[in-house]
Parts: structure tokens; C-alpha cells; sequence
């Protein structure tokens, strides 16, 4: 704009008067420079106009929105804390803390602490280990979280790791196990029977299973196939009640079912300590 040309406020930023802008807000009609536009359906918006908007909006659209996240957060933040934990374990000894044994369900012994049956999914033996279990997290959990849910798949996650450890408790009293092999064999397991249900070609799956259940069984192996069957089992059926109750006025259902299947495996906790 040339010295003598007069000025117009109308073809500058309303929130930066030295930003010259054409563009103006699709509510308001105030002109916007470009770090002030949101872009809308139509158009763009500016920052009070965005956020009249949100506060406008219904909270049962914003749940349902947050539901649509397409992205697999709670997948990124299992790989990032057990990788994190893995580097801190080669400078100071945090396995030994983690590790499970059915020993730590007997409170008889003076050494109770269920909190293992969780925990042994974060130590990790050998870097190999860490990095085929979190890859496989990692390549599932873009397929089947956005399918179900952060919270869904959290709790997948975690309850097939339960039922991993307690499978070791029942079939390997006495044995220390880490890793998170059986959890992520409940993810295979439920996106299995999900897949089933929804018409996916699940052939690649089931070959993936069947590679890996055979190295757990082959004589001099190290693995635990005891927590790779327990997993399985209880991703499979936890896949089962997802699959079954997707409805959303069947969510109640949903919950007291995975509630069920939780509770389940820890009475079935109490069984090696009566032994």
C-alpha cells in the first residue's frame, strides 16, 4: 500500500491490525490473517468464532467424536512406556521388581503382591524381545484401536495380559515370567473373532497364530507358551463380547461382561494359593 493511499482497517487482521488480509471469518465476517483461520466445512473461522462453536456443541457429538480418533494413542503409549522402561532396566535392576511368579500370590510366604500379574507385561528380556512384542502392538493396534475405542483396547490390553499371568499361575506354579507376549496374543485373538464378525480375511491372522503357538511348544524353548494360551483365550472372548454388543444400547451389557471376565480371572488368582 503505497504512502498515500488511505487506510482500511476492514482489509487487516481484526486481532493483528499489521496483518493485511481478503480472507474474512465465515461467522463473523471479521477479516483473519492465516495464523488466525481454522479451517471449517466451508470456509474458514476465527478463534472466538471456533470457540462459540465448541462450546455450542453437544457433549454426546463431542464423545462420539473422540470416539472416531482414528489415531492409536493408547497403542503409542504402551510401546513408548515399555520401551522407556526397558532402557532404564540396563542401568538399574527394575526386572526383579517386575517380574511374575504365582510365589507373589501367597500371602502365606510374606511376599504378596498381585500388582505383578501386570507389571511383568513392562520387563522385558533381551531387546529382541522388547522389539518383536511391540512391533506386533504397534501393527494390531493401528487395525483394531480405531475399531474400538482407546479405553476398549486399553482394556483388552491389559485383561489378556491378566489372563496371560494367570494362565503361568495355574499350568506353571513357581515359574517367573516377563514380557508381553500374552497380552498381545489377546490382541491377536480379538482381532481374530473381530475380524470373523465383520467379513475381514482373517487367513493372515490365523497363520501369524499358528507360527507362533508352534515355536511356544517346540522342546528346549524358552517362551512361556502358558502365557501365550491364556492370552489368546481371553482376547478371543473379550473379541467375542465386542463383537457381540457393538449396539450402543448394548454398552451397559458390554461393560459388565468385560467386568465379568476381569473378575473371573482374579478369583481364579486364588486357586495356585490354595494349592
Amino acid at each position: 500500500m503505497s504512502a498515500g493511499q488511505p487506510r482500511n482497517a476492514e482489509d487487516f487482521c481484526y486481532r493483528h491490525p499489521d496483518r493485511r488480509s481478503y480472507v474474512l471469518c465465515q461467522r463473523c465476517l471479521r477479516t483473519i490473517c492465516p495464523e488466525c483461520q481454522t479451517q471449517a466445512a466451508v470456509g474458514v473461522i476465527c478463534p472466538e468464532c471456533l470457540a462459540q462453536q465448541r462450546q455450542q456443541t453437544p457433549p454426546r457429538v463431542k464423545r462420539a467424536a473422540r470416539r472416531l480418533d482414528s489415531r492409536p494413542l493408547v497403542s503409542y503409549w504402551i510401546v513408548g512406556i515399555t520401551a522407556a522402561l526397558f532402557v532404564v532396566a540396563l542401568f538399574v535392576p527394575l526386572t526383579g521388581f517386575l517380574a511374575f511368579n504365582s510365589l507373589y500370590l501367597m500371602p502365606e510366604l510374606g511376599a504378596f503382591q498381585p500388582w505383578r500379574l501386570f507389571t511383568a507385561l513392562l520387563a522385558h528380556g533381551s531387546f529382541w524381545h522388547l522389539a518383536l512384542n511391540m512391533l506386533a502392538v504397534w501393527l494390531i493396534g493401528r487395525s483394531l484401536e480405531p475399531l474400538l475405542g482407546h479405553m476398549r483396547f486399553l482394556a483388552l490390553y491389559l485383561i489378556a495380559g491378566l489372563g496371560g499371568s494367570v494362565a503361568v499361575a495355574l499350568l506353571a506354579p513357581g515359574t517367573f515370567v516377563i514380557g508381553a507376549s500374552g497380552a498381545v496374543f489377546g490382541l491377536l485373538g480379538a482381532l481374530l473373532i473381530i475380524g470373523r464378525h465383520i467379513g475381514a480375511n482373517i487367513t493372515g491372522i490365523l497363520v501369524i497364530l499358528g507360527i507362533n503357538l508352534v515355536l511356544s511348544f517346540l522342546p528346549g524353548s524358552s517362551i512361556s507358551w502358558q502365557a501365550h494360551v491364556g492370552g489368546l483365550a481371553v482376547g478371543a472372548l473379550l473379541g467375542l463380547i465386542y463383537a457381540r454388543t457393538r449396539a450402543a444400547s448394548q454398552a451397559t451389557m458390554q461393560n459388565l461382561l468385560v467386568g465379568a471376565v476381569a473378575a473371573g480371572l482374579v478369583v481364579l488368582c486364588a486357586v495356585p494359593a490354595l494349592t
